[in-house]
């Protein structure tokens, strides 16, 4: 599954004269020369399209003849789209291209940027359910990870499930007339696809008299006639609940102490709560808290970065919930072992390779 060529210089793409059949195929190819980087063929006749992978008698000189070849797909279950925003070197991007274009095949030509040639065959992208808590949108560990699998040449396809539990339904487990949040980001300052219009103060609230600032956060963040205060703004002490974490606490305990009710929504905590379907493959769960600073740490299928993490935190993050949930094999050539997560080449940036070649056949143009 996930198979990726892992440099898509080592594919070509040629016309042939010939049926897409293995024996037809096999008869034309082989003993022809193509270039040394040359691993995989895309070879096309009349629209139709099928990928395999060719064995050279040396990868030393510049072009070697064919001596052996292998069909990965055959025309029926091949289909070719083109994405002109799909960066083919990045496998999540791939798998990304393949689903929303062509859902049903098992092998999936991509023509991407820069005119670029690759293929993906049986993708199935690793799952990784993602817990965050929103607002802010977009949700940012979420919008984190998307980030990085943009850029991310050497891991396997990764599909984000985002488990996204609002605040202000959270803070409603707990009625109150005053609430007090961590801060304006975590709270009202940003509405999002839940936020509706019964969520805003009414024309005739407003005609009546100005909300007053926690009012008026209130109705943002989709609490009713509830009061809204932030702990960072340090307001003056009020009989409000806390919709915090263990951070929360400890700096409201700093500048108030006493007792305070409080909903958790730390979002370490609620990964546990929140639960998840049970499946065959167990699906690695990827979070964050405030009482990790420096570090990433993973236990038993529960990877948590820190609250404020940096994006090389959230791919060690994201290496570690692979590593932990049985992911697919990693992209790579047909015939290799599966590979644990972690580096591979990375991919090439030159132009495509030349395609196989011969007497009767002249060598296409390389891909710009």
């Amino acid at each position: 599954m996930n198979l990726v060529p892992a440099q898509y210089r080592n594919v070509s793409l040629a016309d042939v004269p010939v049926p897409l059949d293995e024996p037809a195929l096999g008869g034309y190819l082989v003993g022809r020369p193509v270039y040394r980087r040359t691993r995989y063929l895309v070879v096309r006749n009349a629209g139709a399209y099928a990928v395999m992978e060719v064995s050279k008698e040396s990868e030393l000189p510049l072009f070697s003849p064919v001596t052996a070849m292998t069909v990965i797909a055959r025309p029926e279950e091949t289909a070719f789209v083109d994405a002109p925003d799909t960066d083919t070197a990045i496998p999540t991007q791939l798998a990304r291209a393949a689903a929303a274009q062509a859902p049903g095949a098992r092998c999936v030509i991509v023509r991407g940027r820069y005119g670029h040639v690759s293929f993906i065959a049986d993708p199935a992208p690793v799952r990784v359910r993602v817990v965050e808590v929103v607002p802010p949108w977009p949700p940012k560990l979420v919008d984190q990870l998307e980030r990085v699998l943009d850029l991310a040449e050497d891991l396997p396809p990764v599909e984000l499930v985002a488990d996204l539990v609002d605040l202000a339904s959270l803070a409603r487990t707990r009625p109150a007339g005053h609430y007090l949040f961590p801060c304006r980001a975590g709270s009202a300052s940003q509405a999002g696809p839940r936020a509706t219009s019964a969520s805003q103060p009414s024309p005739r609230a407003e005609a009546a008299s100005p909300p007053s600032p926690g009012a008026e956060a209130a109705g943002q963040a989709g609490l009713g006639a509830a009061d809204v205060s932030y702990l960072d703004e340090i307001p003056e002490r009020e009989p409000w609940t806390l919709v915090g974490c263990a951070r929360s606490r400890s700096i409201h305990d700093w500048f108030y102490g006493g007792d305070v009710p409080t909903v958790d929504m730390c979002p370490r905590n609620l990964a546990d709560q929140t639960g998840q379907t049970p499946a065959p493959t167990p699906v690695p769960t990827l979070t964050k808290c405030c009482l990790l600073e420096d570090r990433v740490s993973s236990d038993d299928g529960l990877v948590v970065v820190p609250w404020g993490a940096s994006l090389a935190q959230i791919r060690d993050g994201l290496q570690l919930a692979l590593a932990a949930g049985r992911p697919a094999p990693q992209p790579g050539r047909a015939g290799e072992a599966p590979a644990a997560p972690g580096p591979t080449s990375p991919a090439a940036t030159g132009p495509a390779s030349p395609a196989a070649t011969g007497p009767t056949s002249p060598a296409p143009r390389p891909r710009r």
